[in-house]
Parts: structure tokens; sequence; C-alpha cells
């Protein structure tokens, strides 16, 4: 073993130290975002310079609640980027000062209502929370997630037996995919020409009402999904909810739309999704998938990190032996169903679309 005193080993004790404690992190997101920080220091639409008392007089207005403890919070997030430190000017003796940086924004509540705050809570339920400690049992026998160990059922069936969770998760996606939505309908054109369009997993139908109002020559969308699911829809002109199992059959199309559906289920599932797809397309009709796609090799950069951090959280809590793929991985399997062509384009630092033509 190398000398203690070494640079080498100092180094990595400080590592295995950052990841045994790393739990704080997301704890203090969470924490974060339950006290509403972010929205109160963007508060009258400005990005305010905040201390730790103003913010408390702003979340906890009744002039209870510790400065100092959400200090604490506000420091650690700041150096992970999700806040800006203001020191005193002049260097003299004050209070810190707290903004949102661009990466704090996105936990601001938009005109629509819509943040990347349900996504965080929606993480750290107490159910989901009790699967964590079971994640090395995904080792031992794949064959149920921790999720399911810890919960007595697997994710999806007990989210639509608990309300509050359902509701949490339906407005988590919407915060996640509006903003995604908005940089693909930028920047990838695959929907011209299509005039009848399924978008399959499509719950409220968000991704169905962009794709529409970007391209009116989309005269017909269906939001497939579980009868359960399309049953609290809301009515958007140009859409029909369709209730269904999309490992039975999907309704016909010029093409077809998913987001983040073939991540969570195995590569035989998968088989069975992109057959039905392609049985439901005419010649020359297409399957765009929005997935997060892992790089062929591991690196730290924040992308590669948030991808694996992703797969992780698909094993533990929706499947097992469900995971994010690499391209060739996605291309072999729709190859293994009869669709001849692939091609990938990345219009976001998380999600790639996938575009099979059949």
């Amino acid at each position: 073993m190398e000398d203690e005193s070494s640079e080498n080993r100092k180094q990595a004790r400080l590592a295995i130290l950052e990841l045994a404690n790393m739990i704080s992190v997301p704890m203090a997101l969470n924490a974060i975002v339950r006290l509403n920080v972010a929205d109160a220091i963007w508060q009258g639409g400005a990005n305010n310079h905040l201390s730790a008392i103003e913010i408390l007089t702003r979340v906890l207005p009744d002039g209870n609640g510790d400065a100092e403890n959400l200090q604490r919070l506000l420091r650690l997030l700041a150096s992970y980027g999700v806040f800006s430190e203001h020191f005193p000017s002049g260097g003299g003796e004050g209070e810190m000062k707290y903004s949102l940086t661009d990466v704090g924004k996105t936990l601001v509540t938009d005109k629509e209502g819509l943040s990347f705050a349900p996504y965080v809570l929606q993480h750290h339920q107490d159910a989901l929370m009790r699967a964590w400690p079971l994640v090395h049992e995904a080792v031992v026998d794949p064959s149920k997630e921790p999720f399911e160990r810890a919960n007595g059922e697997p994710a999806y069936s007990y989210y639509l037996k608990q309300g509050n969770m359902n509701e949490l998760m339906v407005k988590a996606m919407s915060g996640v995919s509006v903003p995604f939505m908005r940089a693909m309908l930028q920047a990838y054109d695959g929907f011209r020409g299509v005039q009848r369009l399924v978008d399959v997993g499509g719950s409220g139908g968000d991704c169905l009402r962009m794709i529409l109002q970007k391209h009116p020559n989309v005269k017909e969308g269906i939001n497939f999904d579980l009868p359960e699911v399309v049953a609290k829809a809301p009515q958007i002109p140009g859409v029909t909810h369709v209730g269904g199992d999309m490992f039975k059959s999907i309704p016909q199309a010029d093409a077809i739309f998913m987001k983040w559906v073939l991540t969570t289920w195995t590569d035989d599932e998968i088989k069975k999704i992109m057959q039905n797809c392609y049985n439901s397309l005419p010649e020359g009709g297409k399957l765009i998938a929005c997935e997060p796609v892992l790089p062929e090799n591991s690196d730290d950069s924040h992308r590669t990190r948030a991808l694996l951090e992703g797969d992780i959280f698909v094993m533990t809590i929706y499947r097992a032996k469900g995971k994010h793929r690499t391209e060739e991985q996605f291309r072999k399997l729709a190859v293994s169903v009869g669709f001849p062509s692939f091609r990938a384009f990345h219009v976001d630092h998380f999600y790639t679309v996938l575009e099979f033509q059949k």
C-alpha cells in the first residue's frame, strides 16, 4: 500500500469521503425545493441577491426558522453550482448573499406553472427512498427491482394507487418535458409531412400539443397511454386520447412518437414495443423516440454522470433490467424487428432523438 502521507493517498481519502457523504447533496436540494427558495429569490421577476435571513422571511413569513441552517444548505449547493455567493462589498462584515445560477433557475416556477422542482421532489418520496438501500439486490437477483422489494409492487402500479404520487409524477414529467420539447422542435424537423401522429405514453398530451402548434401539417394527434392515464388527460384541440396497451397494439399513424418510454423496459420488451410500432406504420413511416443515450465510454463529464445516474435510477425504481442504452444498442434492437434505417439527432445534452424509418 502506498504511503498514507503521499498526495495520492490524501486525494483518495478525500474522494471517498466526498462520495460517502454525497447523499447530503440531493437531500439539501430536496430541502431547498420544499422551502421554495428559488421562487423566493426570483420574486418580482428578478434574480435578487438575498441573505439567508432575507430568504427565510420570504419562505417562512411567520418569522420562525433557522437562518444559519438555511445558509449551510445554500453554501453546499453553491459549491455544486445551484446558487452564486456574493460576499459583502469591500470585504467587510455583513451577510453573505445568494442568487440563482442558470442551474438554480431551472427550479423557478414559470408562467405555465412548471419547473424542475417537482422532478426533484418526485425522486425523493418515501417509497422511492425505501428502495435505495436495496440496490445491491439488483445484482444478487435482478428478477425484481429494489422498489418492488421495498414496497411490495412495481412502481407504475404503486403510483396509480397513490393519487398524490401519480399527480406529482405527471407534474414532474411536464416540468422536464416542456423545455426539452421546445429545444427539440427548434432543432429537429422530422415531423414535416406527417399528418397523423401517435404519441405512445403521452400522459396528459403536453408533447402532442406542442408538436401540433409547431407543425400544423399534423392534422390528427393520438395521445396513447393506459386507460386510467388518458381518462384524466385534458381536452386539447386536434388531439384524441386513446387508452390501450402498447404491448398489444398501437394505433396506426404516419409517425409514432415516444419520449422516455423504451428506457424502462428490458430488451425483449423493447423489441415487442418496436415490433408493434413497425406493424402500425406505413412504408416510409417512422418511429421517433427520445431517450437518454449512453456514450460508448465513460468519463467524468456532467453529461456522462447524469446519464449513468439516471441508468441506476431506472434499475432501482422501474426495472432491474431496464436501462439506458448506447446508440448502437438501440440500432441493433430496431434492426432486429425490421427497421432498416436509423439516425440519431443530438438536440439536447440528456435526451437524444432516435429516428427509425420503415
